[in-house]
């Protein structure tokens, strides 16, 4: 696992959810959801601040989690959300080159979060664990 890389894409994650929070067209411009004026409808505004709330905690989570399993699950949070953000963005947004720009940026992001966990950090050479090095519970059962 390489932790600054995780920490990195959680710091950037955490910032930008905070300013679309705070200016939701940052996001509804460059998605074409915005009005003939270029302007953020109120309704649009308010259903995309929770997603940015979403992207501010859990990047958040992934600055703050201790090293180990809690950041690795952080990270797979991270993970289902720009991958879902990549299926339901690439879905349904208007217009063809939006939905394609949308699944290249949260693909992207996502695949950030992946390297970091594959990643053979500092941590992972002193261990020598990778990822997912820790047995299945339910495997260990039987």
């Amino acid at each position: 696992m390489n932790v600054g890389l995780l920490r990195a894409v959680g710091a950037a994650t955490a910032v930008y959810g905070v300013a679309v929070a705070a200016l939701p067209g940052l996001l509804a411009r460059p998605s074409g959801l915005v009005n003939d004026e270029r302007r953020t409808e109120r309704a649009t505004r308010t259903a995309l601040r929770p997603l940015a709330w979403r992207d501010a905690a859990s990047g958040l989570a992934m600055v703050l989690a201790p090293e180990g399993p809690a950041l690795r699950t952080a990270a797979y949070l991270r993970i289902a959300a720009d991958f879902g953000d990549a299926v339901l963005l690439g879905a349904t947004l208007p217009h063809r080159d939006r939905r394609v720009k949308a699944v290249v940026v949260s693909v992207g992001w996502g695949a950030l979060s992946v390297a970091g966990l594959l990643a053979g950090g500092p941590s992972a050479e002193r261990s020598g664990r990778g990822p997912f090095s820790q047995p299945c519970p339910a495997a260990t059962e039987r």
